[in-house]
């Protein structure tokens, strides 16, 4: 379900046509993040509207897994090396854009100083690894 006014929701529907799409599934779109905090930054945004990692639980690890193996074979396809990458997501509310999108950066060891602190793994940002994490302990906090 797409939500009106959401910019993600928009452009992974194809209804922002200055957003050019790099990858596409049945689940997710892959495109260029507008402030990269390396030479290679890319978002995959679920076309289903999430708000963010929060909203999700130990079910949706699959499609976790899914975003991240995506964005992994689409830099590999660009000669892009995943051994200095970053793959995660913010938390809020440290999220611009309410919508789950997970983060690609390559490569991450010439990230700038202020987005090696904005996108540091901590209590604001996840790996990919410590979202799966996170997931699997959500029904048991509830």
């Amino acid at each position: 379900m797409a939500e009106d006014n959401c910019i993600f929701c928009k452009i992974s529907s194809g209804q922002e046509p200055t957003s050019v799409l790099e990858m596409e599934t049945d689940e997710f779109v892959i495109f260029k993040d507008i402030k990269p905090a390396s030479q290679h930054h890319y978002l995959a945004v679920t076309k289903t509207h999430y708000t963010s990692l929060k909203v999700l639980d130990k079910s949706h690890d699959p499609l976790v897994e899914r975003m991240e193996s995506g964005l992994k074979e689409f830099l590999t396809g660009k000669g892009i090396s995943v051994q200095d990458a970053l793959f995660g997501f913010h938390l809020p509310p440290f999220i611009t854009v309410k919508h789950l999108h997970m983060h690609a950066i390559a490569p991450k060891s010439e990230m700038g100083f202020l987005s090696r602190l904005i996108f540091r793994p901590s209590v604001w940002f996840k790996t990919a690894d410590d979202a799966r994490i996170y997931l699997s302990q959500v029904d048991s906090l509830q």
